[in-house]
């Protein structure tokens, strides 16, 4: 008999691998924080013997939520400008707010918020773009969260640094300081195509080829951020971002409205993942991802709930609901996005477009027991 760290004994289990399965009366094993064993409940008593066990007999027990897309500190801008345009809400309000108000002490308070609400609604990891990455990281290794730190890159100032060669400069230094940090992990975060020019661009390309880096970038969220586009470049974002080669299994485009078939049938050729965020589109009146066709296509997708000042929650099990009512009636089809599908784009679909899907986003033996 093995004698284990802990033993959890659910009525349902539900591991997300294999798909559209529930498990009644199994038990999780669990040793040095990896999923060891799931087997029968009644199977246990035979095998293993915990320090601890726990059981839950009127609970089902699923993978810990990812949140693929959010600004963790803006939490602490919750409310501050409701019922506006994403461009009057960035422009008017956002960042002139960011520019008076955010410092390191500003982020640690905002992240330390955000993770407690994230916890309380089943969330054990979320993908963050912000200012002071550096600080965003540390507090949640800190509070034991697993995180991906967005290393943001912009064209323009920011107290966080001047331009595009510093912001990157500081996330290398930032990304070399967590190789051997076990919870969080880095992508290079370009903000969005209407505010990183194209040799900027170019480095993030090959920075994600040297270092097999995710990107994660704002794309097509609104109509302006397509017309800025066509108008400075001539072309559609997507279309750009193609040219410059950075269409492919490691960038992860967050919002994607405003999608024409043939950009969607591009973005399945190369293999991208997608974050949807159908709250944050909702509130800012930003546009409808087409979700049903995107999965139709064999995209894969994650959710996100965007900041908290877009959204105005950090609720995954809410944004599981919304996505599954959005994608029914944008599509026009009942059978869109079914439960265990929410589930999985929840999931699973976040930790593959986040190089993570070996090590969280479903109840599987040699994982983490994040749940």
């Amino acid at each position: 008999m093995d004698t284990v760290d802990l033993i959890l004994s659910p009525k349902w289990l539900i591991p997300v691998v294999p798909k559209e399965v529930c498990l009644e009366y199994h038990s999780i094993v669990i040793n040095q924080s990896r999923i060891i064993d799931i087997l029968p409940t009644d199977a246990i008593s035979s095998r293993y013997q915990a320090t601890k066990y726990i059981k839950l007999d009127k609970h089902t027990l699923i993978p810990g939520l990812i949140n693929a897309h959010t600004h963790a500190a803006m939490s602490l801008m919750r409310g501050l400008a409701d019922d506006k345009a994403l461009m009057d809400w960035l422009n008017n309000y956002i960042w002139p707010t960011e520019e008076k108000w955010v410092d390191e002490k500003f982020i640690e308070d905002g992240v330390e918020l955000a993770i407690a609400e994230m916890l309380l609604s089943g969330t054990t990891c979320f993908n963050d773009m912000y200012f002071f990455p550096d600080i965003m990281a540390r507090t949640a290794d800190r509070l034991g969260m697993r995180a991906v730190t967005g290393l943001i890159v912009l064209d323009f100032p920011t107290q966080w640094a001047t331009n595009a060669d510093e912001y990157l400069d500081k996330g290398l230094a930032l990304f070399d300081e967590l190789r051997h940090v076990e919870l969080v992990t880095a992508a290079l975060a370009p903000h969005a195509p209407f505010t990183v020019s194209d040799k900027p661009l170019e480095k993030v390309r090959m920075l994600s080829d040297e270092l097999d880096l995710p990107v994660h970038i704002h794309l097509h969220e609104t109509a302006h951020e397509i017309e800025h586009s066509q108008k400075n470049y001539g072309k559609r974002p997507i279309a750009r971002l193609d040219e410059l080669n950075l269409l492919g299994p490691n960038l992860l485009g967050v919002h994607l409205t405003h999608l024409l078939d043939e950009e969607i049938d591009l973005l399945a050729e190369h293999g991208i993942s997608a974050v949807h965020c159908p709250q944050s589109n909702m509130k800012l009146a930003s546009g409808f991802c087409q979700l049903s066709k995107l999965l139709e296509k064999g995209i894969n997708v994650g959710l996100g709930t965007d900041g908290a000042a877009s959204n105005n929650d950090l609720d995954m099990m809410e944004e599981m609901r919304c996505a599954a009512l959005l994608a029914k009636a944008v599509s026009n089809n009942p059978e869109s996005l079914p439960a265990h599908q929410a589930l999985e784009l929840a999931t699973l679909g976040g930790t593959k477009g986040l190089g993570l899907a070996d090590v969280t986003g479903s109840l599987e033996v040699g994982k983490w027991a994040d749940m």
